[in-house]
C-alpha cells in the first residue's frame, strides 16, 4: 500500500484522493482553507461543459469528453443535482459566423452530444427572448453544484480510510529518499508519492519543489451579475456568445444554475491578489509578481485594449449591461439586481506572455503538479485524476 500526499481541497485534489482510495492506498489531503472548495471550484458557474471550445486532441478535450460521463454518473449515484439545461452559442451577425463556423468543427470533433447548427427562428423556439442569427445547441450542457459533488467526495475519501486534512497550508516539500516529506499546519507526513492541485497556487507549490518558474498563475477575476428573480424566465438554460479565439475566456453570457439562479457574467479582470474576489483586495506581492513576469510587457501590448474594455465593464454597470443586452433586447438594467460572488481563475502563463490554453502537467521525482487547470478542470476533474494517477504509473513502472 503506498501513502499518497494530495495538495489541494478542491474538486480536482478530492477527485484524486477518491479515485487513489479507490485503488486501496492511502491518502492525506492538505487544504488550507476551513472548508473544502473554497476558491474555484465554489466559485464558477457550475456548468458541466459538452466539449464546444477545446482544440481536438488536447487534454482539455479528451478530459472534458470523458468528464462529462464521469461527473453525470457520479451525480446519479449520490443523488446529486443534475439538470441539463442545454445552451446555445449565438452568433449575433455575420461578421461572428466565420468563428461560430471553426467552433462547430471542434465540436463536432470532440463529440459533443446532440449538437446542431440552428437559425434564428430555432434560436427564439429554445430561447424566446434571445437574439442572433445563427447559433451552435448543445442540449446536454449540464448544471450542477460543484461544492455539493466536491464535499460528497471528500466523504468518499473519509468513508474508504483516507484523510482530508482542513485549515493546514502547505508549508514545506522536499525529497527525502525515495519520496517526499510534507508539513501542513501541525502535520508533518512521509509520503511515496505528491500529487499537488493547488489551483491558484500552483505555481507556488511548483517553486516550493523546485520546479521551473514557468509557468506562473495569472489571476483573473470574474463577476456577475444576478437577473431578477422575477425576470428569470428570460432565460431558460444558457446563452453564450461566439468566443474570441484570441483568449481563454468565453465572454458574459447568461446561465441558469441548478438552483433556478439566473446569473449574468462572468467577466475577465485582473485581481490585484491570488485570491482577490474584489478590487478592495490587494496583495503587494501578488501583484508585482504579476507587473514583473518577463510575459507582463508582452501580454499587455497585445491586449491592452481588450484589458482596458473590461475593467470598464467591472467599474460602470451600464458597460456590462450593454454586453448582456446585445443577447437580450428586452433586458433592462434594472434587471441586474447585484453583483454576486466573484470567481477568480487561475490562469497559466508563460515567460513570452502567452496564455497557456491546456492542462499542464510537471512531475519532479515523486511529486506530480498540475500547472495549469482552469476551466474545464471542474467537469474535467475525475477524468483528470484517472489521467494523472495513469501517468504516475507509466512513469513507477
Amino acid at each position: 500500500m503506498a501513502r499518497i500526499v494530495v495538495v489541494g481541497g478542491g474538486i480536482v485534489g478530492l477527485a484524486v484522493a477518491r479515485a487513489v482510495s479507490m485503488r486501496g492506498d492511502e491518502v492525506v489531503v492538505f487544504e488550507k482553507e476551513d472548508r473544502v472548495a473554497a476558491h474555484q471550484t465554489g466559485h464558477n458557474s457550475g456548468v458541466v461543459h459538452a466539449g464546444i471550445y477545446y482544440a481536438p486532441g488536447t487534454l482539455k478535450a479528451e478530459l472534458c469528453r470523458l468528464g462529462r460521463h464521469a461527473i453525470r454518473e457520479y451525480c446519479a449515484e449520490k443523488a446529486l443535482t443534475y439538470r441539463e439545461l442545454g445552451k446555445l452559442v449565438v452568433a449575433l451577425d455575420e461578421s461572428e459566423i466565420g468563428a461560430l463556423d471553426a467552433l462547430e468543427v471542434r465540436a463536432t470533433a470532440n463529440e459533443v452530444p446532440g449538437l446542431r447548427r440552428i437559425g434564428a427562428e430555432q434560436i427564439r423556439e429554445i430561447e424566446p427572448h434571445g437574439v442572433g442569427i445563427a447559433a451552435l445547441h448543445s442540449p446536454q450542457t449540464a448544471a450542477v453544484d460543484y461544492t455539493a459533488i466536491s464535499e460528497a467526495m471528500a466523504d468518499d475519501v473519509r468513508a474508504a480510510g483516507g484523510r482530508v486534512v482542513l485549515g493546514a497550508e502547505v508549508t514545506e516539500i522536499r525529497r527525502e529518499g525515495a519520496g517526499v516529506r510534507v508539513v501542513a499546519g501541525t502535520e508533518d507526513v512521509y509520503a511515496d508519492r505528491l500529487i499537488a492541485c493547488a489551483g491558484l497556487q500552483s505555481d507556488a507549490v511548483a517553486k516550493m519543489v523546485g520546479a521551473d518558474p514557468s509557468p506562473r498563475i495569472l489571476p483573473f477575476r470574474g463577476e456577475y451579475w444576478v437577473l431578477d428573480p422575477a425576470r428569470a424566465d428570460l432565460v431558460r438554460g444558457m446563452i453564450y456568445p461566439v468566443p474570441d479565439p484570441r483568449f481563454p475566456f468565453l465572454g458574459v453570457h447568461f446561465t441558469r444554475g441548478f438552483d433556478d439562479g439566473v446569473h449574468v457574467g462572468p467577466n475577465a479582470v485582473p485581481a490585484l491578489a491570488r485570491e482577490g474576489y474584489d478590487w478592495g483586495t490587494i496583495s503587494v506581492r501578488d501583484t508585482w509578481g504579476s507587473l514583473t513576469w518577463p510575459g507582463a510587457f508582452p501580454l499587455a501590448r497585445k491586449h491592452w485594449r481588450m484589458g482596458v474594455s473590461e475593467v470598464w465593464g467591472s467599474l460602470v454597470k451600464s458597460a456590462y449591461f450593454r454586453q448582456a443586452q446585445r443577447f437580450m433586447p428586452e433586458l433592462t438594467m434594472a434587471d441586474l439586481t447585484h453583483k454576486s460572488g466573484a470567481g477568480v481563475r487561475a490562469q497559466a502563463w508563460g515567460r513570452d506572455g502567452s496564455l497557456l490554453d491546456d492542462f499542464a502537467i510537471d512531475t519532479i521525482g515523486p511529486i506530480t503538479v498540475l500547472r495549469n487547470a482552469p476551466s474545464p478542470a471542474a467537469t474535467s476533474s475525475m477524468a483528470i485524476a484517472d489521467y494523472l494517477l495513469a501517468d504516475i504509473d507509466r512513469a513507477t513502472f
